[in-house]
């Protein structure tokens, strides 16, 4: 017998969908560097989406039934964002740098080998915001599956309390969406080596952000 939270949490997750695809229906998109990720797709090859948290929500959409494969928090909220995003069309892995690291890191790998693109929030699940932590240059190291910075921006917005401040665009409003150069990590890359890349990462979420924030302001 399915439990009733079980249940509860299955219907958010319809939901969710519902209403996203009302909301984004009114949204313009304007995109940004997507040659950063689709000239390996034109070789078959995959990539790791690499997105601060609380730009999950319009980058989740922007993405939506790619087959990527979100590696998502063992929190309780973690399960309303799983619920959501594979009714979206994600696949998902539950862990994090903190909790559930060792299956986290098996799953994603399991998931690159089969061919799935992969979306890792390197400053989640609890921050702090817009820091990226090594888990994301780990799996890269360990998939040989090139980093893909993304970030997103909304000209209007609501940004929700929460320590992300996490973005949901509001009606009609208009989205950016930036990518950056690709960052690989070999798989015998020493310890600086990782750091450096970890380093270079931040600086160019830092950049993209940057940019599309500034795109969103000067709509206003």
């Amino acid at each position: 017998m399915v439990r009733a939270s079980s249940l509860g949490f299955a219907l958010v997750g319809r939901i969710g969908k519902s209403v996203l695809d009302v909301l984004f229906a009114t949204v313009a998109v304007e995109c940004e560097g997507e040659e950063a990720f689709l000239q390996f797709r034109r070789l078959g090859e995959n990539v790791i989406f690499a997105l601060w948290h609380g730009q999950l929500l319009p980058l989740a959409y922007q993405h939506r039934r790619e087959g990527v494969v979100a590696l998502v928090s063992e929190h309780a909220d973690g399960e309303y964002i799983t619920r959501v995003i594979e009714n979206l069309g994600y696949g998902t892995v539950r862990g994090s740098s903190t909790r559930g690291a060792v299956p986290g890191l098996r799953g994603l790998v399991r998931a690159a080998r089969e061919g799935h693109d992969l979306a890792i929030t390197p400053d989640g699940p609890r921050g702090p915001r817009r820091r990226v932590k090594p888990g994301v240059v780990a799996v890269a190291q360990v998939t040989g599956r090139p980093i893909v910075p993304v970030t997103a921006g909304a000209s209007r917005a609501w940004w929700f309390g929460s320590w992300d401040r996490f973005l949901v665009p509001r009606p009609f409003a208009r989205l950016y969406v930036a990518y950056g150069e690709p960052i690989s990590v070999a798989r015998d890359a020493d310890e600086e080596t990782v750091r450096r890349s970890a380093e270079r990462l931040q600086v160019e979420l830092d950049r993209l952000t940057a940019a599309v924030d500034r795109r969103a302001h000067h709509e206003n």
